[in-house]
């Protein structure tokens, strides 16, 4: 028996092509991409939707308790709290245009991708409110009369959230052009 006679007999048992894909295998690791994009930035926004609430209201009910005159302070507060508010309106967003993508293998490709970019979306707007956070912050504390290292320390603080988010906007832009690569291979195929 010749070997090509033995490949053909080899794919005719297995029910599969020899240089084929396996559309269950691919769609397993499609699915759990878009799951893990879910859940990640699920976990992201609220944690960002919670967290500004909490520490706008904390800041601005402390400013209101002590009689504090400290304007860096309330408009930092007020930011928490706009943030809270964009963030929260996003999400919403985010979640009625999940109902566009059908639920075939490409649909859920093109939603997992969709889930990146507004992942890189999300760590932009995490590393842009850096900025304004920190110097609301660093202002406020000026304003208060603390000392020049406790400042230091708060820049160096905000320097190094600054690190991070970009750290982690670059795992996002990794996962997205993995995504878009994926997709390229099963359109070319």
């Amino acid at each position: 028996m010749k070997f090509e006679e033995m490949k053909k007999i080899w794919d005719a048992q297995n029910n599969e092509m020899l240089f084929g894909i396996n559309e269950k295998t691919m769609n397993n690791l499609i699915q759990s991409n878009k799951n893990k994009g879910q859940r990640i930035t699920n976990t992201s926004e609220l944690l960002w939707i919670v967290v500004n609430i909490l520490a706008g209201s904390f800041v601005l009910v402390m400013n209101l308790v002590k009689g504090n005159e400290n304007v860096f302070m309330y408009l930092l507060a007020a930011w928490m709290l706009g943030t809270s508010f964009i963030v929260s309106a996003s999400r919403v967003k985010r979640i009625s245009s999940n109902k566009k993508y059908d639920r075939s293998m490409l649909g859920d490709l093109e939603h997992a991708i969709s889930l990146a970019g507004y992942q890189i979306w999300f760590s932009i707007l995490g590393r842009w409110n850096v900025l304004p956070v920190g110097l609301l912050v660093i202002l406020g504390l000026w304003d208060s009369g603390r000392s020049i290292w406790v400042l230091i320390a708060v820049m160096i603080f905000f320097i190094l959230s600054n690190y991070a988010s970009g750290w982690e906007h670059r795992i996002y832009l990794k996962r997205k052009k993995e995504l878009e690569n994926l997709k390229n291979k099963l359109e070319n195929f």
